[in-house]
């Protein structure tokens, strides 16, 4: 099994900046792939951006990317989201995921976290 654990969520005004942290404990070296989805009140979880560890190729969605930044800390098993420019409709509970492949949609991933309030006020 393989235990996510998300921290760095909080309250912040639009226009600034805080970064996620997700560790991974466990059966660590079966997952390749590291993503983070979120989910806003009313909608479904979407994704976000995901990352290899071995490689460290990214994706970012289009509505982050510019502004969102994934990376990843191999030595500490533990994946990053450095959001800046945060706008209020980024406000949403942020979830980390790993799978062995990975991918851009929930059911790619078979390992989540329990996810991290981000609140953006305006």
């Amino acid at each position: 099994q393989v235990q996510l654990v998300e921290s760095g969520g909080g309250l912040v005004q639009a226009g600034g900046s805080l970064r996620l942290s997700c560790a991974a404990s466990g059966r660590t070296f079966i997952n390749n792939a590291m993503g983070w989805f979120r989910q806003a009140p009313g909608k479904e979880r979407e994704f976000v951006a995901a990352i290899r560890w071995s490689g460290g190729s990214t994706l970012h969605a289009d509505s982050v990317k510019g502004r969102f930044t994934i990376s990843r800390d191999n030595a500490k098993n533990t994946v990053y989201l450095q959001m800046n420019s945060l706008k209020t409709e980024d406000t949403a509970v942020y979830y980390c995921a790993a799978d062995r492949f990975g991918g851009t949609e929930n059911r790619d991933y078979t390992y989540w976290g329990q996810g991290t309030q981000v609140t953006v006020s305006s």
